[in-house]
């Protein structure tokens, strides 16, 4: 089947990768977990995906209308399941049977992959776990602590509500067509806790704000909010934004919190 440059194909051809890829997801063992896969293409990963049943519910989202068809006739068990629409705008509710615990895996298209993860932390309360490919450089930035050259706002506002790791790199050479840059998977688990002890919108613009001048200390990044002269003079705000890690950006939002 010809790849559409537009939806961003690259479909992954070598089984014992998405085998890897499938099993770093961990669900809860019990039958019916709703594992939801993003643009499945010509169903790599759906093949070990289906292999768990009943331990998982599997659902399949594909932008490219020309797939849904051949999935059903590769995979007939996902006949009602294949939803042919663009996972940015899709409502979830009006396709699975429940919206608590929803796992979510999927080789993910590089060129939305970025408002992926920001959907994904929209719906924080409803998916536990998060797992598969990005193109290397977003899924090293996502996993990246502070002090870090690629550290910013997906780091830090996934980290605030997920534990992140970078489990290993996919060279070009294992898609079809090639990428121009290697691939890298991860995992996502929420964490235990992830109601904050802060404003969560106003850290979501915290952060957003001191990252878009990351070369300056927070002092000047941080004037659109009018702090207080008071407040201006906590030694945080000598810092830049890369300098900071999770706890500190949240302590630094109480602090905003109070002021404004």
């Amino acid at each position: 089947m010809k790849k559409r440059k537009s939806f961003g194909q690259h479909f992954l051809i070598r089984d014992d990768i998405a085998e890897d890829i499938v099993n770093s997801l961990v669900v809860k063992q019990q039958e019916g977990n709703v594992v939801v896969e993003v643009g499945p293409g010509e169903g790599v990963l759906t093949k070990f995906l289906v292999t768990k049943k009943p331990l998982i519910d599997l659902y399949l989202i594909e932008l490219d209308n020309r797939l849904p068809k051949y999935l059903i006739r590769k995979f007939p068990e996902l006949e009602g399941r294949i939803t042919n629409a663009d996972v940015l705008k899709v409502d979830l509710a009006k396709i699975l049977p429940k919206l608590d615990d929803v796992y979510i895996i999927g080789n993910f298209p590089y060129n939305i992959s970025t408002q992926i993860v920001f959907k994904m932390l929209e719906m924080r309360n409803q998916i536990p776990e998060f797992s598969g490919m990005f193109q290397k450089e977003v899924a090293q930035r996502i996993c990246s602590k502070e002090g870090s050259k690629v550290y910013g706002i997906l780091s830090v506002l996934t980290q605030a509500f997920y534990d992140a790791e970078y489990l290993f790199t996919v060279l070009p050479s294992v898609f079809n067509p090639p990428p121009k840059v290697d691939s890298g998977v991860l995992r996502l688990v929420r964490k235990e806790n992830y109601n904050l002890p802060c404003d969560e919108s106003l850290l979501f613009k915290v952060v957003k704000t001191a990252f878009q001048q990351r070369r300056k200390t927070l002092r000047n990044s941080l004037k659109t909010f009018n702090l207080s002269e008071s407040l201006r003079e906590d030694a945080i705000f000598d810092k830049r934004p890369e300098q900071l890690n999770v706890q500190e950006f949240i302590y630094l939002t109480q602090l905003i919190q109070k002021d404004v």
